[in-house]
């Protein structure tokens, strides 16, 4: 649990579940849920919650809010995975963040409210990361495909992590 102050200034952020996945260190680990592509995962959802996954089956995607809590210290400006030049952080989708929030769109393969366990494909996730929340996600409301996408339109060809915003040991 992350706790803050009620001035707007702090809050409190607590886990609702965690990922089992196959990914033990970021080296090697898809740098985008869509590299990750067949490898499946569960989210592992806590008892208190898991009533509010009555129809969640109903979706062919979700969005895992999760905290990237084995990042290194954020910097301001990076190298990202798929580029060879320093870039804004908040140009990129570098895990390593002034809050560590990330956000993966994958793909629902079951969901057992009893068990608390969704089963998914696509995960770019290390095991045992907090999830912070799950929403649906749907194509009218969260697809732009034909926007640009900055320096990302001609990036290089990289589709799984190294150790570059890994912890450091």
């Amino acid at each position: 649990m992350i706790s803050y102050n009620s001035d707007m200034t702090k809050f409190t952020v607590s886990p609702i579940g965690y990922v089992k996945s196959p990914y033990k260190e970021q080296s090697g680990t898809p740098i985008q849920p869509s590299f990750g592509e067949p490898v499946e995962a569960e989210i592992r959802v806590s008892s208190e919650f898991r009533e509010g996954l009555v129809d969640l089956d109903l979706f062919d995607r979700i969005w895992l809010i999760s905290w990237l809590d084995r990042s290194r210290p954020y910097k301001l400006k990076v190298i990202p995975y798929r580029d060879t030049k320093e870039r804004g952080l908040f140009a990129c989708r570098a895990p390593s963040r002034p809050n560590p929030i990330g956000i993966s769109s994958v793909r629902l393969l079951s969901v057992d409210v009893k068990k608390g366990i969704l089963r998914v494909s696509g995960i770019d996730l290390l095991d045992r990361t907090p999830i912070l929340d799950i929403k649906p996600y749907s194509p009218k409301f969260d697809s732009f495909p034909d926007e640009p996408a900055g320096w990302l339109d001609e990036s290089i060809d990289q589709e799984t992590a190294d150790n570059r915003f890994g912890s450091e040991d």
